[in-house]
């Protein structure tokens, strides 16, 4: 498990001092996402940046086999390329608070109410190392369990 722990001295004095504006407006203007003034400017985090940190964070805890729902796992090997960092993961970005929600896959042989812990733990601190929000709730539904590959071969030649 790995989480943003000593990288999160890249957060600045200016970031830390940061107040949140009253109106929460993603780049475009738009409602969505986190907006941090400070002195010197104003800084926007919009709601998939969150949902990648929350992905990422995910993904780095051993037993998580990976994301999202059966079907839309499907589909991205359908699609060629890399697997998105927000798939099964859906954020709500408040002005000082965010709520997520992670679909995740078990590889068996691990403890499922451990390995929730684990998950909402380095969610919860990469998330608020990287952004300054208070992550209120993490929660965790578990789709799918995966077996190591020489599990699902037929004992009989």
């Amino acid at each position: 498990m790995r989480s943003l722990g000593d990288d999160a001295s890249i957060l600045t004095e200016d970031f830390m001092a940061a107040t949140i504006e009253d109106k929460v407006l993603s780049e475009n203007g738009t409602p969505g996402g986190l907006t941090l003034q400070t002195e010197k400017g104003i800084t926007t985090i919009s709601d998939t940046v969150v949902a990648k940190l929350a992905g990422h964070a995910c993904r780095d805890v051993d037993g998580v086999a990976s994301m999202g729902k059966t079907f839309r796992r499907l589909l991205g090997r359908v699609r060629p390329g890399e697997t998105s960092l927000t798939q099964g993961v859906n954020v709500e970005v408040g002005r000082k608070e965010a709520a997520v929600d992670v679909v995740i896959v078990v590889r068996y042989g691990f403890s499922i109410p451990t390995l929730a812990q684990q998950v909402r733990e380095n969610v919860i601190a990469t998330v608020e190392a990287a952004t300054g929000l208070i992550v209120k709730e993490v929660n965790i539904e578990v789709d799918d369990l995966a077996f190591d590959e020489d599990r699902t071969t037929s004992r009989v030649e």
